[in-house]
């Protein structure tokens, strides 16, 4: 089976950044940041659409998952200044950080076997339906 891979940047995004902390304290600095930082990501960039952060207690990792209508609403957060500085902070600390954005590839049934289902990405609201047409109405026959 070859999948059928249909990548669409607007169709939405999911960006996915790992902070390697290393120790105890700085995985609770980066979970402070990340609640400081929530609101104003929420209040000023385009397009957001909310964020998961899981913590692997183990190998002092933090994984922050966001959730973007498309490409361009990934970019507006290089317009709050907020971020910016605090994405800088990480490094200051000796936390190393790697981060991928993955783009909308297509419906799951098309994507895994193949379907022929409409591409329709759960980031964005379903279409609605189409209107079913009128039945014709019939031609008065009768006589006056």
């Amino acid at each position: 089976m070859t999948p059928v891979l249909e990548p669409d940047p607007a169709k939405g995004q999911v960006v996915v950044t790992r902070f390697n902390c290393g120790s105890l304290p700085k995985v609770l600095l980066i979970l402070v940041l990340h609640l400081r930082l929530k609101r104003h990501v929420r209040r000023a960039a385009k397009g957001y659409l909310g964020i998961k952060v899981l913590v692997d207690w183990r190998q002092r990792v933090v994984l922050s998952i966001s959730l973007w209508q498309d490409l361009d609403s990934v970019y507006s957060m290089g317009g709050i200044p907020r971020h910016v500085g605090a994405s800088r902070a990480p490094g200051r600390f000796g936390i190393t950080t790697t981060c991928g954005v993955f783009c909308y590839a297509g419906e799951w049934t098309r994507v895994m076997f193949g379907g022929s289902t409409r591409a329709t990405s759960p980031l964005h609201p379903p279409a609605p339906a189409p209107e079913p047409e009128p039945e014709p109405r019939p031609a008065d026959t009768s006589t006056a």
